[in-house]
């Protein structure tokens, strides 16, 4: 009560509602304009809007002779955008941008709150908003002048191909017959992204007549403003009673609800997910998740959640792989579904995918081939099946995503003997249906399997290692044999040693077991790239001993001198990857392995009379760094090698450049009238490799 004395009412304010511009009032939210941006009666050219959608265009003037406008930059854009030539679809007819378009966007769903108020002689007008528009400069030119942009660089690639160029140009085309659509498919589309675009495009632009400020039909229109008449018969909406005047300003839930807008299905804010039951929750989570953890879970449940009713519901929507629940392939595909991409019926898209997890649950790698085999799916459905659940390692196959959780099995062993006999049941039903083969069944690898690493024990481990040692003892004794009559070849003075070398057979420690669980077999005699053979020529301290520094740069100049000779010109990615094929194909302890850096490479392609071509690629090029570096052998000793040197001046101006305009310049360069066969000639033999 105090501090409502402190508070005195100092005046009273009648208040009236207008309701001449009912639902035609619109309010404009103009961005912060430049300094040679002006809004006056001039300024706007033309206004167009879309009445159904709220959309509106205003194209307004740019004051050129202000300043702060930089004239050389708008000349530059109208000639990005309309060229050189100007006609009646030229975008800046004066060769100047001396216009700027904005488009609208809506700032509120729900703009019953907000209304425009006019104060005049003590009363209070106020007229309802039906709707809130920001305005935000539209770029639409930019999109016109990169459109011009690639339009003149295929008329520039394309002047110079011929017929032949043409007929060879022959793809493959893949004849699909469309299926009955169904009313959920139907629904589907009708609520699709695409579909509302092309819905919204196709309403018609009506053209409007701007209307400065100080034109007498804005005074007149700006009239409506004010309420026409001050009875009570007009306003009755601002004679309530108390209880309904908060009715009117907090209205009941089930009104709010239905006043929101429509979101798009798959998009739920943690507020709203919270307030259903808890396994509807559940069951979004991991339909949009797919693959969670446990923990993970329960985290996104929110505090104070039962893990054990948790625990109840996951069961129902998801099974338990390595540890970790995937979502159930019957939640992502009801029943009377099928696939976008083949329109397979749901129930043989659920059966890959049940396959899918349970390949998983037998090792962490699955091979996308093996299960296209079996399943008899299209690649693209596959492919979504591992993408659920998985990601791709290049040269490997497909890895589940995420690691072992051994914490969620050792606390709830029951649920995972639960979920075993579940899968047994699944492959018992899988064997069925794909008849499945013993190969399919055993996993490839019974140490590399999803059980924990600790539960082979160590000596296992080193029974494992002895067996294969002494599996793999023939093959080790011939590969000793070949590297003696190596050694004696290469070295005469190591002749008197060689025979009394014996290959000794050590124990294998049990403190120290020998750990092949998760590697035999994929090194293929390499370790990190590098055969794994003891010798004289190991580096010593990251040098390499006195005498083997010769030999290394012998065999390694022979190498790039016999490369280049065969094809060219080379990157050094390519150059990279064809010395490592060369590495693969040497024997155990040969001078190469003792460690070729990138470096060392280069200088030697630079000291065989080889050069290096800077072609100049364009900045945004994706390649990476060594593919960006061509080196190229500038006298091969053939005939072809002032045409070579010719091609080589050419590429190192400009990295795309027409046929004619090589076959001018080697006429130019040669002396001789070369025709287009001879010209793709010596493109194929000069750059075959690149090219």
């Amino acid at each position: 009560m105090a501090n409502e004395e402190d508070d005195p009412i100092i005046q009273e304010i009648d208040v009236f509602l207008a309701r001449s511009l009912l639902e035609k009032l619109y309010l404009f939210q103009y961005p912060i304009r430049p300094a040679s941006m002006t809004y006056d009666d001039v300024t706007h050219l033309s206004a167009k809007i879309k009445p159904k959608q709220q959309k509106v265009e205003l194209e307004m003037a740019i004051d050129t002779l202000n300043p702060n406008y930089c004239r050389s930059k708008g000349e530059q854009i109208a000639l990005n955008v309309d060229g050189t030539c100007t006609d009646e679809t030229s975008t800046y007819s004066s060769k100047l941008m001396d216009k700027q378009t904005f488009c609208s966007s809506q700032a509120a769903s729900n703009v019953s709150r907000y209304a425009a108020a006019v104060y005049k002689k003590g009363e209070l007008h106020l007229t309802p908003l039906h709707g809130i528009l920001q305005l935000r400069p539209s770029f639409t030119y930019l999109d016109k002048a990169d459109a011009k942009h690639r339009e003149r660089e295929a008329a520039n690639e394309g002047g110079d191909s011929s017929q032949d160029e043409a007929e060879d140009d022959v793809k493959q085309i893949t004849v699909r017959f469309s299926r009955p659509e169904t009313e959920q498919a139907r629904q589907r589309r009708v609520q699709s992204y695409e579909f509302l675009q092309k819905r919204q495009a196709e309403e018609h632009w009506v053209h409007l007549h701007y209307y400065g400020l100080k034109d007498s039909r804005s005074e007149h229109e700006r009239q409506y403003l004010f309420s026409q008449g001050h009875g009570l018969a007009e306003n009755t909406e601002l004679i309530k009673s108390p209880s309904e005047y908060l009715m009117m300003l907090m209205p009941p839930s089930v009104e709010e609800e239905n006043d929101k807008p429509m979101a798009p299905s798959n998009v739920l804010s943690m507020a709203q997910l919270r307030t259903l039951p808890l396994a509807d929750q559940i069951k979004i989570l991991m339909k949009n998740v797919k693959v969670m953890p446990f923990a993970n879970l329960l985290s996104l449940l929110g505090p104070g959640t039962d893990a054990t009713a948790v625990l109840r519901c996951v069961q129902q929507v998801a099974l338990l792989v390595q540890g970790n629940w995937v979502v159930k392939s019957d939640v992502l595909y009801p029943k009377d579904t099928s696939s976008p991409h083949s329109g397979v019926p749901a129930e043989v898209l659920c059966r890959g995918r049940d396959f899918v997890m349970w390949k998983f649950t037998q090792d962490r790698w699955v091979v996308r081939k093996e299960v296209a085999a079996v399943t008899k799916l299209c690649p693209e459905d596959v492919k979504d099946f591992l993408e659920h659940m998985s990601v791709a390692r290049i040269n490997k196959g497909w890895e589940f995503m995420l690691p072992y959780d051994e914490d969620f099995v050792k606390k709830h062993p029951d649920i995972v003997q639960r979920q075993q006999m579940l899968w047994m049941g699944i492959q018992a039903k899988l064997e069925k249906v794909y008849n499945l083969l013993k190969e399919h069944l055993t996993p490839k690898k019974q140490e590399a399997q999803s059980a924990h690493p600790l539960l082979v024990s160590g000596e296992q481990r080193v029974n494992m290692a002895k067996a294969k040692v002494k599996q793999n003892y023939g093959q080790l004794e011939k590969e000793f044999q070949k590297q003696k009559a190596e050694m004696k070849s290469n070295d005469a003075s190591a002749k008197t040693d060689v025979p009394n070398i014996h290959i000794k057979e050590e124990p294998v420690s049990v403190e120290e077991p020998m750990d092949t669980s998760a590697h035999e077999g994929l090194n293929n005699g390499l370790v990190n790239g590098l055969h794994t053979a003891q010798g004289s020529m190991d580096p010593v301290n990251g040098h390499l001993p006195g005498g083997c520094i010769d030999r290394v740069a012998q065999e390694l100049k022979a190498f790039v001198s016999s490369t280049f000779k065969k094809q060219f010109v080379l990157t050094l990615s390519e150059l990279k990857r064809l010395f490592n094929l060369h590495l693969a194909s040497l024997p155990p302890g040969h001078t190469l392995f003792s460690g070729i850096s990138d470096k060392m490479l280069q200088d030697m392609v630079l000291d065989t009379g080889c050069k290096q071509i800077l072609v100049p690629f364009p900045p945004q090029t994706a390649a990476s760094p060594d593919e960006l570096k061509v080196y190229a052998l500038w006298e091969a000793g053939d005939t072809y090698d002032q045409h070579r040197q010719v091609l080589l001046e050419i590429f190192s101006k400009n990295y795309r450049v027409r046929r004619n305009v090589i076959q001018n310049q080697l006429s130019q360069e040669c002396g001789e009238d070369l025709n287009k066969q001879e010209v793709d000639r010596v493109l194929k033999v000069s750059f075959c490799s690149l090219w």
